[in-house]
């Protein structure tokens, strides 16, 4: 393995963990519930809805353990290129098959770390209607279980000083839900295995985001701009 496509190191992603949550709890008023779902060890895949550019960051800020994401190329521009590499997180082509970061994924996993991914694969109405298939194909080679995280409450409104974001010191609710396996327990990784994955993956999550929005009350309302 190259030094490009190697993973990368846990300390990045744990110096990212520390910049979330002074932002996100300084910023915002996150309630985290259930974050005792998330196993305290090993692989592990958090599958996040997207509806608002801080669901990530929120993530990172609230889930017990540091967090290396996916994140689409266009993101990292400028100085941003360097600070997202540094704290772990990963870059990845969504026009192509880009293996490098396919390699990079499955290194976190085969690390013990903790990979976050947005499986509708870009921002939306963050209700898991559209999935992609990489969800599947890393929990089933990575042999990875997938915690679902509902975060609900970062499009209820605009700040009046950044309209881009929330209201400061508005509530988001992070929901982690329990731990499954996406395959059938044969390990098989056939086109047909990774259909099946992916549609019993989108019944969790999208069950899971229902019960989180009656536990925390939230309703479904449209995606910010």
């Amino acid at each position: 393995m190259t030094e490009a496509t190697a993973a990368p190191a846990l300390r990045g992603a744990a110096v990212g963990r520390g910049i979330g949550i002074g932002l996100m709890y300084g910023l915002f008023k996150p309630r985290v519930l259930g974050a005792w779902r998330v196993p305290a060890a090993g692989p592990v895949i958090l599958a996040v809805n997207h509806a608002h550019n801080i669901d990530g960051p929120m993530l990172m800020g609230t889930a017990p353990r540091p967090v290396h994401f996916l994140i689409k190329k266009e993101a990292f521009v400028g100085p941003l290129d360097p600070f997202l590499r540094g704290i772990g997180q990963l870059k990845v082509d969504r026009t192509t098959v880009d293996r490098t970061a396919i390699t990079q994924a499955l290194g976190v996993l085969g690390n013990g770390g903790v990979l976050g991914i947005f499986p509708e694969g870009t921002r939306g109405e963050g209700d898991f209607a559209s999935l992609r298939a990489g969800l599947a194909y890393f929990a089933v080679r990575g042999g990875a279980p997938i915690v679902p995280v509902a975060v609900l409450g970062s499009t209820e409104g605009r700040g009046r000083l950044i309209p881009a974001l929330p209201p400061l010191r508005s509530r988001v609710d992070v929901v982690f839900g329990d731990a499954f396996q996406a395959g059938d327990g044969s390990g098989r990784r056939t086109r047909k295995a990774l259909d099946e994955a992916t549609l019993r993956i989108q019944g969790k999550l999208t069950a899971h985001l229902e019960n989180a929005r009656r536990l925390t009350g939230r309703q479904a309302r449209p995606s910010a701009d």
